[in-house]
Formats: structure tokens, C-alpha cells, sequence
């Protein structure tokens, strides 16, 4: 017979440990477990909410830049005496991809604040270079200054919520961040065509310094967080010891993957934007080429796509806050994908407007779900303290998936539109079809009936990149079908918190317990 005086089981005791519990024995001899006390929602001072509204800023322009140039495409093309519209949006996509799996070690190495202090000044930089553009080498160069800023940016906003807000109270504000980029990304051809009709989409750009010195100056002041001990710190302590150690083994930036839900998530937050972004990319461009629609008209149509996926990000990252749970969600999101895109492939230039607007969002309402919820089964069963690398993977793969979505789509459309186009209207063209996205605004110009076999040239060929689309959703729905329900973490790093101003505020959320005598 056990003794009362017998410490507790090992399995108990490591489950007590493991959760941040101490076991300790009276003199007396009785075990008692001291836990934290039952998670509650973290208070956030007004330091976060500057903070977090900085990261929103910067997301906002981030989003805007991706899309705001896709309806002012042809006419940037011309005064800069360019030909490749391809690498407008490659050089953005890009460099911000280039960058983001750094950033998250960069992040540990020099704290998160100069990271992201860098990363505004490095895409004010490329704004100012664009919007001052002679020719063409110059407008990429400033493109890929500001991918490079901006993919820092992505990936630093999603690691400094994660150092802020444990991850079962960050449904609502991955939701709200969400909400941020859908919305921008969904009014930036709006602003684009808007700006190319007054002859200033130089201003696309210019009107980014502004709002980046704002964010600039928040993070400046707000973003105080702790540094933990890096460089100056002893190189014989046992913790520094122990990370030069498992540094000589691994590559810093690269998450140790755990069981089958972070493979499939990461597998999900890949193909979500592939699909995405070739229905921001090239929806448009159906407008202008079916519709006969302008800049401005084509980007009014698409807002309601892109006013569709911004509630859906919300709800979704909102109910995972509730319910703890995230799968549910993929299911239903991919579901929406696969028939979306199904859908898409049934317009054409004679199918009513209402089709034309309204079809689109089954698509948008699943990737607005997706988009939420793969965030979550990404960092459940990785330890908190791999929070910065696992994010910054998630963040590459998601911005990665951005340059694949417009490939894919653009080898899609050219190929068909070479074998569907009259051979007189490519005639007039003088690259041929390899410029053919920016022969669009002719179409109108066209004469009967050349113009109504162009516009199904388009219509066709845009419904095959809809029809790829839709296959690779179907892997993403595959992917979604092998996940588990992984609890969600009640804490966050503390090591990367904000700084506590109050220390005796500081000493009673550290010291909040409860003591259970068994």
C-alpha cells in the first residue's frame, strides 16, 4: 500500500509541470499542486491597441499594393515604355516571398521592433520609387523594394500578435486582420482604376508615405517589447549553451512539424491563395475584355468578391474564439472553393450582371473561412516558443502561393488565347500574344463581329484558368479531411511581452495561482 506521504504519479506530475505548475512536498508530507488559475481573456492596455492598429495600417497598404495595380496596369505600362505586365505584379510577389522566411529569424536575433521599423522604411522607399518611375528597370526596382518591405511586414504582424494574445483569444483578431487585408485588397482596383482615369496612378504610390510614417511612428513609441538575453548574454549559460546546441542541428527559421494537422494546414494556407489571387488577378481583366467594362468599372464590380471575403474572415476566426475548434470551418470553406470556382467556369459575356457580381462570392465566403482557420492548427502543437518560425513559414507559404496564383493563371491565358483568338486581331498586336493583357482596352474599339469572337476568346480562355482553379482546391478539401481537433494554447511568450510600466501589476499576473491540497 502506497504511502500518504508518496509523491504523485509520474504522469500526473509531468502533466503539472508541463502546464507551468510546481509540486511540492510539506513537512507534513502532503503533495500539494500549485497550477495557474482557469484562463480568462488577457487585458490589453492602450499600448497593444496602438500597436495593433499600427499592424493594421501596415497590412492595409501591404494588401492595397498587391491589388491597386492590376486595373492601372495598362496605362502604367505605357508611360514607363513598358512591355512585360508580368513582372509588375511578380516583382512585388516576389521579393516580398524572397524575404519573409528571414524575417522570422531576423525577428529573434534583433528584436521585433527594428525589424519592423525596417520593413515600413524599406516600402515607404519602394512607394517613393515607384511613384517617381521614368522607365521601366526603375518602377520594378521600386516594386521590389516594396514587396521586400511589405513580406517583412506580413510575416513581423502575425508573429507580434502571437507574442501579444495567446492563441485561443486570437480567433477575433486574426479575424479583424483579415478583415483589414480583405479590404484593402478588395478596394485597390477600385483606387487603381480611379486614380488611371484622373491620369494620376502615381499617386497609387505617393499616398503610401503618408500613412507608413503614421505606422512608423505607432511602432516606434508602442512597440515596446521585452528583448531576451541574445548576444551580450553569457555563452556558458546552461539556457544559451543548450540553444547553441539544438542552432548547430536545425536551421533557425524552420518549425519542427509535429503530427499530421500542421503538414495539412500549411498544405491548405498554401493553395487557399493560388486560388485567391487568380480571382482578384484576372476577374478584372474578364470585366474590361467580356464586359467591355473601364478600370474603375471593372474594379466597382469586383468589390463584391472582395466585401464578401472580409465577414467570412471575421465569422470564421471569430467562431474558432469560441468554440475552440477550426476544422469545421476548412471543411466548409473548401466545400465553397470547389464549387465556386465550378461556377465561375459557367460565365459568359451574355450571362446576366447579376451572375456576373453575384457568383463570385460562394468563392470569396470560402476563402475569407480558410484564411481564418488555417492559422490555428499551424501553431496548436508547437510550443510557444516556436511561434516566430512556424508564422514565418506560414507567412512565405501564404505570400509564395500569391506569385503561383498569377503564374498559373497567366500561362493558362495565354495558351488558350493563342488558340482561340482571330489570327487578324493578334495581327495588330505587336508582341504578338505575350502582351495580349495589355491589348485589352482595344477590344471596344474592334468592328463587328471580329469583336463579339474576341470577347469569347476571353471568356472561354478565362473559364479554363477557373476550371484549373477548381482542381486545386480539390487537394486542399483532400488535406482538410486528414486533420485532427488539436487543443489551442492559453498562453503567450512571455519572454516577448509588452513591458509592464506597473511592476507590482506585473508581479500579480505572474504570481496568479491557485493551491489544491490532495
Amino acid at each position: 500500500m502506497s504511502s500518504s506521504t508518496e509523491s504523485p504519479p509520474l504522469d500526473l506530475s509531468d502533466k503539472v509541470v508541463a502546464n507551468g505548475g510546481r509540486i511540492t512536498i510539506s513537512e507534513a508530507g502532503t503533495a500539494q499542486i500549485s497550477v495557474a488559475a482557469a484562463p480568462g481573456p488577457t487585458k490589453k492596455g492602450f499600448s497593444f491597441w496602438m500597436v495593433f492598429l499600427a499592424i493594421c495600417l501596415s497590412l492595409f497598404l501591404f494588401a492595397l499594393e498587391m491589388t491597386a495595380v492590376s486595373t492601372a496596369l495598362p496605362t502604367i505600362i505605357s508611360d514607363v515604355h513598358g512591355s512585360d505586365f508580368v513582372w509588375v505584379s511578380s516583382a512585388y510577389s516576389l521579393a516580398s516571398t524572397c524575404l519573409i522566411p528571414a524575417s522570422g529569424g531576423l525577428a529573434e536575433v534583433f528584436g521585433r521592433r527594428p525589424v519592423m521599423l525596417g520593413s515600413i522604411a524599406l516600402f515607404a522607399l519602394g512607394s517613393a520609387l515607384c511613384g517617381s518611375a521614368k522607365n521601366m528597370s526603375w518602377f520594378l526596382s521600386g516594386r521590389g523594394l516594396q514587396g521586400a518591405g511589405g513580406g517583412a511586414i506580413f510575416s513581423l504582424s502575425s508573429i507580434i500578435i502571437g507574442d501579444l494574445v495567446p492563441l485561443r483569444e486570437r480567433g477575433v483578431f486574426q479575424g479583424t486582420t483579415g478583415l483589414v487585408w480583405t479590404i484593402a485588397a478588395g478596394i485597390g482596383p477600385v483606387v487603381g482604376g480611379a486614380l488611371t482615369k484622373e491620369g494620376q496612378w502615381r499617386w497609387l504610390f505617393y499616398l503610401n508615405l503618408p500613412i507608413s510614417g503614421v505606422a512608423f511612428g505607432l511602432v516606434m513609441i508602442f512597440l515596446t517589447l521585452k528583448t531576451p538575453p541574445g548576444t551580450f548574454h553569457s555563452i556558458q549559460s546552461p539556457d544559451k549553451q543548450d540553444e547553441s546546441q539544438r542552432a548547430s542541428i536545425r536551421f533557425p527559421s524552420c518549425p519542427k512539424f509535429r503530427l499530421s494537422d500542421p503538414e495539412c494546414s500549411y498544405i491548405q494556407t498554401f493553395i487557399n491563395p493560388i486560388a485567391m489571387f487568380a480571382v482578384i488577378y484576372f476577374l478584372p481583366a474578364y470585366y474590361q475584355a467580356c464586359l467591355g467594362a473601364s478600370p474603375l468599372r471593372s474594379g466597382v464590380l469586383i468589390l463584391s468578391l472582395c466585401a464578401s471575403i472580409g465577414p467570412a474572415v471575421v465569422v470564421s476566426g471569430a467562431s474558432i474564439g469560441i468554440t475552440k475548434k477550426y476544422r469545421v470551418q476548412l471543411w466548409i470553406g473548401w466545400v465553397l472553393i470547389v464549387v465556386g470556382m465550378g461556377v465561375l467556369a459557367l460565365l459568359h459575356p451574355e450571362s446576366p450582371l447579376s451572375k456576373q457580381v453575384g457568383l463570385p462570392i460562394i468563392m470569396a465566403i470560402g476563402a475569407g473561412a480558410i484564411y481564418a482557420a488555417t492559422y490555428f492548427p499551424v501553431l496548436a502543437p508547437l510550443p510557444i516558443s516556436e511561434n516566430a518560425h512556424a508564422l514565418a513559414l506560414f507567412a512565405f507559404l501564404r505570400s509564395f502561393a500569391a506569385v503561383w496564383g498569377v503564374t498559373i493563371g497567366t500561362t493558362v491565358l495565354q495558351n488558350e488565347l493563342r488558340k482561340r483568338v482571330p489570327a487578324e486581331y493578334l495581327s495588330e498586336l505587336p508582341g504578338g500574344v505575350a502582351i495580349v493583357y495589355s491589348a485589352i482596352p482595344l477590344i471596344n474599339s474592334l468592328p463587328e463581329p471580329l469583336k463579339t469572337t474576341v470577347r469569347d476568346a476571353y471568356a472561354d480562355s478565362t473559364a479554363k484558368i477557373w476550371e484549373v482553379m477548381c482542381g486545386i482546391a480539390a487537394i486542399g478539401l483532400i488535406a482538410s479531411l486528414f486533420m485532427e481537433s488539436l487543443p489551442l494554447h492559453t498562453e503567450v511568450d512571455r519572454k516577448w511581452g509588452l513591458e509592464q510600466k506597473n511592476a507590482a501589476q506585473a508581479a500579480a499576473l505572474a504570481d496568479k495561482e491557485k493551491n489544491i491540497d490532495i
